[in-house]
């Protein structure tokens, strides 16, 4: 779906006096795409990481440049082998470096959110790179000021809410494809297991996490009617600490399976220690232990690479970029080509195996999309309809809160819980 992006423009402006709170995009773009889903790759080159201290820097050293080739930055919110968010990040900027020519690649990594996260993009903006990528929603106001200081570089916020259609756009995807088949499973799961209880280990409320929640119960009561969704909130994007104490407290209130939202695998070690089961996400690599059912994961290498690409060409147009699962850059792990099913998946009714192929099936061919899973009829967790039968959500409806100001279709922006979630949403 193509949105009016003269309208959104003017919108977009109106968003970036607004405190920043939630994740995607208000309108879609064509996405680049991978002709089918491919593994992370393995680093043959290493980019260049920076730790120690440097003046008016945040503390951080800015690597260089390398005079003739096409630079390429990537500040990463966490380390980028955090096993999760950052570490899918990292591989696919590795990726550019493998297989676009005279490209050179590096990467800043624990840029914290804010004042630290604008000096570093303004530092490598003044150190000479064409094309700097931030991998965090917090860097999205920081990146739009420094854009407008270098407007020959250009600068890819992911899940970021904003755009000058000039040198500064954003980046997500449908990640609550994978999600919603993840939550047929774990629900299946907890059903053949007698405990119709599941957590959800969410990092902060904003449209994003709520809209991955949202997939996730949908996804559940598809397989298990009677199953519930608990929900807590952990306010951090990577903390292991906090993620192993989060999932700890949700299995010790009952939850069968939990879903994290958060960078590292935690949930998946507490769950094996439990004898429960957990979900882990963003990296193909983070599902490694016995106890882990699945997790949904990004691969960002063909995205990076083609958008890349256009750059050097000149010809990309930085807007509302927000692809789906046909791409090639969303997986979900154990049922991806190559991959076998966990230990907790292969035991599950075959019927519900086939259903969970069959839709990811018709998601990898576009014939079953993000607007597919948020099609009614869907009721919210206080019994009110938010969609009628055969109605469907439209991309600003998954990216927004009343709040910002946006035309969400018939009043419907993404501030509810679906059926099942027993939490309440926060205020």
């Amino acid at each position: 779906m193509r949105k009016n992006l003269s309208r959104l423009a003017i919108i977009a402006l109106a968003l970036m006096l607004v405190l920043s709170a939630c994740g995607g995009a208000p309108a879609a773009t064509e996405a680049p795409v991978a002709e089918a889903p491919v593994e992370a790759p393995v680093a043959t080159e290493a980019p260049v990481a920076t730790e120690a201290p440097a003046e008016d820097t945040g503390g951080f050293q800015i690597p260089e440049i390398e005079e003739g080739k096409f630079n390429v930055a990537m500040v990463l919110i966490g380390p980028h082998d955090d096993g999760g968010w950052s570490q899918a990040h990292y591989e696919g900027l590795v990726y550019i470096k493998e297989n676009v020519e005279n490209v050179n690649i590096a990467y800043i990594e624990n840029v914290p959110e804010g004042a630290d996260s604008e000096q570093v993009f303004r530092s490598l903006s003044r150190k000479g790179f064409n094309l700097i990528f931030g991998t965090s929603f917090g860097f999205g106001d920081p990146m739009a000021a420094v854009a407008e200081e270098f407007p020959d570089v250009m600068y890819i916020h992911l899940t970021g809410i904003a755009s000058n259609n000039t040198n500064f756009g954003n980046l997500m995807g449908a990640m609550e494809d994978m999600k919603y088949l993840a939550g047929m499973l774990a629900g299946a799961r907890a059903k053949q297991d007698g405990n119709p209880k599941l957590g959800y280990m969410a990092t902060f409320p904003i449209p994003e996490e709520i809209r991955l929640g949202n997939a996730i119960a949908l996804g559940m009561k598809k397989t298990c009617p009677e199953c519930t969704l608990d929900v807590r909130w952990i306010n951090t994007w990577h903390d292991p600490i906090i993620e192993k104490e989060a999932a700890a407290s949700l299995f010790d209130a009952g939850a069968q399976v939990v879903f994290t939202g958060a960078d590292t695998p935690a949930v998946a070690d507490v769950a094996q220690e439990k004898g429960k089961w957990g979900v882990t996400y963003d990296w193909y690599g983070s599902c490694k232990v016995e106890h882990c059912l699945t997790a949904p994961y990004w691969v960002w290498g063909p995205i990076y690479s083609s958008i890349t690409e256009k750059v050097i060409a000149g010809t990309y147009v930085p807007g509302w970029d927000y692809f789906d699962a046909e791409t090639g850059a969303l997986g979900l792990y154990g049922f991806m080509e190559g991959q076998e099913m966990q230990p907790g998946v292969k035991d599950l009714d075959p019927e519900v195996i086939a259903m969970v192929e069959e839709t990811l099936a018709q998601m990898l061919a576009g014939e079953f999309t993000r607007f597919d899973v948020f099609t009614g009829p869907i009721n919210d967790n206080k019994g009110n309809v938010v969609l009628p039968e055969g109605q469907s959500l439209e991309q600003v409806d998954l990216d927004a809160f009343p709040e910002y100001g946006l035309p969400c279709t018939v009043d419907v922006c993404m501030k509810w819980w679906a059926e099942g979630i027993t939490a309440e949403l926060p205020q």
